[in-house]
C-alpha cells in the first residue's frame, strides 16, 4: 500500500504558502508563478488554511471585488483537512472523494511538510497500472508458446 510519505518524497520540499493578511493578489501570483492551484495559508509556521483557484475565483473575482484589496484570510478554508506521511493513498481518494476536495496539506508534529493533490494520486495509480502491465506482459512472453 502506497503511503503519502512516498509521494512526499518524489516532489519539491517547495512549499508554496502564503500569510492571512496578504492580499488574494498574492495568492494568485504564486499560483501562476509555479503553476499551482493551491496555495497554503501559513502564519508563523502554523497551518491556517488553503486557498483554491476556485475560492478567488468565486470569492474575489465574480462579484468584482479587488483581489489587491482582499485578504488572504476572508476568502481561504481554514483548519483544513490534513493527512500524515504514514496514510495511505487510498485513505487519500476517500477523503477527497468523500469531501469535494483536491488538495490535503501533509502535517507531521504540526510542522506543514508538502501537500498531497488528486494529480498525485493519478500519477500514481497510472504509475501503478503500467508497472502491473509489464509483468503482465513479461509472465505471458516468458510463458507463452
Amino acid at each position: 500500500m502506497t503511503t503519502v510519505k512516498k509521494i512526499i518524497e518524489k516532489k519539491t520540499n517547495a512549499i508554496f504558502s502564503v500569510s492571512t493578511t496578504e492580499p488574494v493578489e498574492n495568492v494568485l501570483k504564486v499560483m501562476r508563478d509555479h503553476r499551482v492551484r493551491a496555495v497554503l495559508v501559513i502564519d508563523d509556521g502554523v497551518l491556517m488554511g488553503i486557498v483554491s483557484q476556485g475560492d478567488c475565483a468565486i470569492k474575489v473575482l465574480l462579484p468584482h471585488d479587488n483581489p489587491t484589496q482582499v485578504a488572504v484570510s476572508k476568502i481561504m478554508t481554514p483548519n483544513p483537512l490534513t493527512v500524515t506521511l504514514s496514510n495511505t493513498l487510498d485513505e487519500c481518494m476517500a477523503i477527497m472523494v468523500h469531501k469535494h476536495i483536491r488538495h490535503l496539506p501533509v502535517v507531521e508534529k504540526n510542522k506543514v511538510l508538502g501537500v498531497v493533490s488528486i494529480g498525485d494520486l493519478v500519477k500514481n495509480i497510472i504509475e501503478l497500472q503500467g508497472n502491473q502491465i509489464k509483468f503482465l506482459e513479461t509472465y505471458i512472453k516468458g510463458h507463452g508458446a
